[in-house]
């Protein structure tokens, strides 16, 4: 610009230069030009052609210094404008990620306060100051794309000025982003575009159980003994045991506009070798949970073995364990009434809204009878998941689920509901006609968790079914086999129900206290074969069945979980304790002379836990 107005000033000197020279001429030869007009017309015009001459070559400066200037000014602008080019790209690359961490963070952040307390270890989610870090780059984000637009219809004058305007500043200084990381707990270690956060705790599990069940620190539900048939309803069991601890990893990445989740976590409750208790303690590894979630917008895929969609959720239908209720307990086998698989699947979720999510499942069969049913004769058990063995059976079509999850705030207060329903279908074959025999089997469910006070939510989860036995943790069949008319095998699923009702409050940072009660149901189906005496019969719950053929089994549980010590970066200490009481009562009990009407057990749990940060 200064050198635009150093010529215009030039140009505007040059030009008048010639009338000054004129003037002083006129006035010096005045008496010249009266005495001569000749001479006066011929001083004139070439005075004139002076003037012409001085103004064109004046001119020359004009017209070339501009075209100079804005060449370098065009020049200016397209390097602003590479430069808000890259910018920009640079800015959808940290979006991207910017909207996983969003996810992430609210699949942690939205969770009830109890859950921070759950026995499955589930990383952090975002802080607050990355919250806060992420909407500042939102609006960063928007700022770069309105200079890209205005670059390109900017002025000559104002692009000059703009070349030399600092470009918004996006992205926190490397010094900063590393006393921001030193003063938060090391989460996560990062390989290529992905983040790899580990998971897991560390646990001393001490039991004591009135009777012995025999069954570990998962304790069976079904075949609590009763105190007149064995030595084991005698007798009390007191087991001290580490297998409860769990190692994982969780890993984030976000490609272009997915939001990539996958998930492995592991304890050490497998399947134990004869001598276990005996000198190694050498439990066995196994794998929980391990699969692979993909979000995009609204929609959510995931695929691998995760908790089944018809386990009850604290929010929405999320995968991640702190999003799941499946209870506070220390027992391994958690709640009576609880219903829970994991299991391979495949579902797909719509995030209709910030209330409404919708999702439908198509997980694992398996046509379970668990050594509960009596059969007729000349059936082939391989046909069924009869607990022996057998885990490769004949099914026809996998489990198939939808479920839709309402969440809001009442009162600014959590609230969640829940509606699910599971279809099923069980085929039998009969060797001798040839012919093969299909039923049907489903049920439905509504669970509610809901903040009444801060920090106080109280649960309530119902389940009923034709077929559902093993959705309740297996403990009664899904149905029984009988005969037709034909002489073909039929399946005939029982009614199946349960439920849990409880409570979790936060009582003080510290301190939780929770309670529950929990129940399940199974209905029966028989067939008598011969009319003796005695009469003969096959089926589950018919008059003089055995013992293992439940009618009701039934648990109250009281729990605290007291943090001992806390740090952001090094994780916690905690001592989970639990106490509770189960009844079991069979169809029948005139099979075991001795026997009570009902079976019972009182049992403590005293854990101490390390959780990783």
């Amino acid at each position: 610009m200064r050198r635009i107005l150093i010529g215009f000033v030039a140009v505007a000197l040059m030009s008048a230069m010639p009338t000054f020279a004129n003037s002083d001429g006129d006035k010096s030869k005045d008496t010249s030009a009266k005495s001569s007009p000749a001479t006066s017309t011929t001083t004139s015009k070439a005075n004139t052609s002076a003037t012409n001459s001085a103004a064109k070559a004046a001119a020359k400066p004009e017209t070339v210094a501009p075209a100079t200037e804005l060449q370098k000014l065009r020049d200016l602008i397209q390097a602003q404008q590479q430069q808000l080019t890259e910018q920009r790209k640079a800015l959808d690359d940290q979006q991207r990620e910017i909207n996983g961490l969003q996810r992430r963070g609210r699949d942690a952040s939205v969770s009830p306060a109890p859950v921070t307390l759950e026995k499955d270890a589930n990383s952090a989610g975002v802080s607050l100051a990355g919250a806060e870090s992420n909407s500042t780059t939102k609006n960063a984000v928007t700022t770069g794309n309105e200079s890209s637009s205005s670059a390109t219809n900017i002025s000559t004058a104002d692009a000059a000025a703009a070349a030399t305007a600092p470009a918004p500043a996006t992205v926190a200084s490397p010094k900063a982003a590393q006393t921001d990381q030193a003063n938060q707990s090391p989460l996560f270690f990062k390989i290529g575009g992905a983040n790899f956060s580990p998971l897991g705790f560390l646990d001393f599990t001490s039991v004591y159980r009135s009777t012995d069940v025999g069954s570990g620190i998962g304790t069976g539900f079904g075949s609590i003994p009763f105190n007149g048939s064995s030595p084991a309803g005698r007798l009390s069991e007191t087991r001290f045991s580490a297998q409860n601890s769990r190692v994982g990893i969780k890993i984030d990445a976000n490609p272009d506009n997915f939001a990539v989740t996958g998930y492995l976590e592991a304890d050490f409750l497998g399947n134990a070798p004869t001598n276990l208790e005996v000198t190694s303690h050498a439990n066995t590894m196994r794998m929980r949970l391990y699969w692979v979630d993909v979000h995009r917008g609204k929609w959510e895929v995931l695929g691998g073995q995760s908790w089944s969609m018809m386990t009850p959720n604290r929010t929405g239908i999320s995968p991640m364990p702190g999003d799941i209720f499946f209870s506070q307990d220390m027992d391994t086998n958690y709640q009576v009434g609880l219903v829970w698989l994991r299991t391979p699947g495949f579902r797909v979720v719509y995030h209709a809204n910030s209330n409404w999510t919708l999702g439908f499942a198509l997980e694992d069969p398996e046509q379970y009878t668990g050594g509960l049913v009596t059969f007729p004769a000349g059936f082939n058990s391989s046909q069924v998941d009869d607990a022996g063995g057998n885990t490769k059976t004949p099914n026809i079509g996998p489990d198939v689920i939808a479920k839709v999850a309402y969440d809001t705030k009442l009162s600014g207060h959590a609230f969640h509901i829940e509606a699910s329903g599971v279809y099923r279908a069980f085929r039998l074959n009969t060797a001798s006609t040839n012919a093969n025999v299909t039923k049907s089997g489903g049920g439905g469910s509504v669970n509610v968790n809901f903040e009444v006070i801060k920090n106080l939510h109280l649960i309530a989860n119902s389940f009923w079914s034709d077929g559902g036995g093993r959705y309740i943790f297996g403990l009664g069949p899904d149905f029984a086999v009988t005969t037709n008319a034909a002489g073909n095998f039929v399946p005939s699923p029982l009614h199946a129900g349960s439920g849990i009702a409880g409570f979790e409050y936060q009582f003080t940072p510290q301190t939780m206290v929770y309670g529950y009660y929990g129940g399940a149901y199974f209905g029966r189906t028989f067939q008598q074969v011969t009319a003796g005496p005695p009469p003969t019969f096959v089926g589950y719950g018919f008059p003089g069945s055995g013992s293992a053929q439940n009618r009701t089994i039934q648990e109250a549980t009281f729990g605290v979980i007291e943090t001992l010590w806390k740090n952001v970066k090094y994780g916690d200490l905690k001592i989970i304790s639990q106490g509770s009481y189960l009844s079991r009562n069979p169809w029948s009990n005139t099979a075991t002379p001795g026997n009570a009407n009902s079976a019972h057990l009182g049992m403590a749990f005293v854990d101490l836990r390390y959780d990783l940060p």
